[in-house]
């Protein structure tokens, strides 16, 4: 008997709430976009649906900008290993920045594999927020 295909769907990527990796619920999306400000904390990412393949070996990759680690040396990407744990599964790959946020920025590009085929290849521009001029403030507050 034929196996099913995998459906593969975005489902959203972006800017998201707080994400708890311990819980069961994913972040909610708070907006739709690949720039990031740079500001500490933010939670930013994807999430896809995958459907028709339980049990299937997932490879997830986060490529950072070249950001040293403790020693001076540049970080190798983050990776890893899941299973797909049902047929109708949303997995969430994101990241935050840490302090210090001024080497965070650049590219950052997230991708997702299921059995060795490319299923989601986002990237992310992390970039420093320049500072308000003194007439977009009181601009800002109706002066």
């Amino acid at each position: 008997m034929a196996k099913n295909k995998p459906e593969i769907t975005l489902q959203s990527y972006g800017i998201y709430s707080h994400w708890d990796s311990s819980s069961k619920e994913l972040p909610q999306i708070q907006s739709f976009t690949n720039k990031v400000p740079a500001k500490l904390d933010i939670e930013f990412g994807l999430i896809v649906n995958i459907k028709k393949a339980k049990g299937e070996k997932l490879h997830y990759c986060i490529y950072h900008p070249n950001i040293p680690d403790a020693d001076g040396e540049v970080m190798p990407p983050f990776d890893g290993f899941e299973y797909v744990k049902d047929n109708d599964w949303h997995f969430y790959l994101g990241d935050t920045l840490w302090e210090p946020i001024a080497n965070k920025t650049g590219n950052w590009r997230m991708t997702i594999e299921l059995n060795g085929k490319l299923i989601a290849d986002k990237t992310f521009t992390v970039f420093e927020q320049e500072a308000m001029s003194e007439i977009e403030f009181w601009q800002k507050r109706g002066y």
